[in-house]
């Protein structure tokens, strides 16, 4: 990690954007550059874009720089356009490009702006540097309604566009917090819309393949990427009954030999693993493949099925292992077209 720079969060530049909009409002000439306090205390600096006065309200921009981060937002212009209410509160509002949260189990209720709290209080905290009048704060994102689609807030109920995030202030290059505090908010909100039985998946594929083959509603069905040890802590901490793992053989093949993080960078490919079990079900030696996708391709259907039921009940018991506890777990395995080749648990309470 060495060189690589550490940048800001939306959060972050929100705040700063803010402050800028509240010293134009309260009588201070446009500032070419305002100064901020992150949650760890320290103060930084940014450049202040584009003030000016709207009617009764002013706004600013602060251009996000993630650093060396490979963030969806970096580069976006985030705006803050702040107004004088009554009383003295800050208030909260989306704009464009702002999403609101439709859906129970996130760190705020449904109907509120997608800012989070750690941000929220940045930006309080920023507007009480200029003033301590009620002000209603109104951040905005162009283009983050588009953005939004390459993030996980469709499927967290958060709709409209990106949400405001950031617990430190800043944003570390190539870490896998923000993914992880994602994946953690998908399964509270299940958790908040009742689901008991939900079903983990790697991604897309396994999404597609899960709702063609079972009954379930639009939270059940929660996305994990590569982070299987992750998850799988965070279930065993919330009281789901029950749980399904569905995916392909080459990821999930990985869980066996104890590989939690199935990221190409972060474990071997699953080739050897399969071959070893296939040998060992099948009793015969298989042609060489460099993908376990071409090892089934090889198989006969009663081949592939008993080699799929196989190794979904090798990774039943090692997942199991994990959980230590008594949860009732299933295992399917699939082809990259979405069929299911083998399975090893009860399907029942997902039919």
């Amino acid at each position: 990690m060495t060189g690589l720079r550490t940048g800001y969060t939306t959060g972050t530049c929100a705040a700063a954007a803010a402050k800028a909009a509240a010293m134009l409002l309260c009588g201070s000439s446009a500032p070419a550059e305002v100064e901020i306090t992150l949650p760890d205390g320290s103060r930084a600096t940014f450049l202040a874009l584009n003030c000016r006065r709207v009617g009764d309200a002013c706004n600013a921009s602060v251009r996000k720089d993630a650093g060396n981060d490979p963030d969806v937002t970096d580069k976006a212009r985030i705006i803050a356009t702040v107004a004088f209410v009554d009383g003295n509160e800050v208030l909260f509002a989306a704009g464009e490009g702002v999403g609101t949260i439709t859906k129970p189990g996130l760190s705020l209720p449904p109907g509120e702006p997608a800012i989070n709290p750690v941000p929220r209080q940045m930006i309080r905290s920023a507007i009480r540097e200029v003033t301590d009048r009620g002000v209603r704060v109104t951040i905005s994102v162009p283009g983050g309604r588009e953005l939004a689609e390459r993030t996980f807030n469709p499927r967290l109920g958060v709709v409209g566009g990106i949400s405001i995030i950031g617990t430190s202030g800043r944003v570390r290059p190539f870490s896998s917090a923000a993914l992880r505090d994602a994946l953690q908010c998908s399964l509270d909100v299940a958790a908040a819309n009742g689901v008991r039985s939900p079903v983990l998946v790697p991604g897309n594929i396994g999404e597609r393949a899960a709702r063609k083959n079972f009954r379930l509603s639009a939270e059940q069905v929660v996305q994990v990427s590569n982070q299987w040890g992750f998850m799988l802590e965070q279930f065993a901490e919330r009281d789901f009954p029950r749980l399904m793992v569905l995916g392909h053989p080459g990821k999930l093949a990985k869980l066996v030999e104890g590989h939690w993080d199935t990221h190409s960078s972060q474990s071997p490919n699953a080739v050897p693993i399969v071959a070893r079990l296939a040998e060992a079900a099948l009793s015969h030696p298989l042609p060489e493949s460099t993908t376990v996708e071409g090892i089934f391709e090889s198989l006969s259907t009663e081949e592939q099925r008993k080699l799929a039921d196989a190794l979904a009940a090798k990774i039943r018991s090692t997942i199991a292992e994990r959980l230590a506890s008594q949860r009732e777990i299933a295992v399917v395995l699939i082809n990259l077209t979405g069929n299911i080749l083998g399975h090893n648990g009860d399907l029942k309470p997902w039919t």
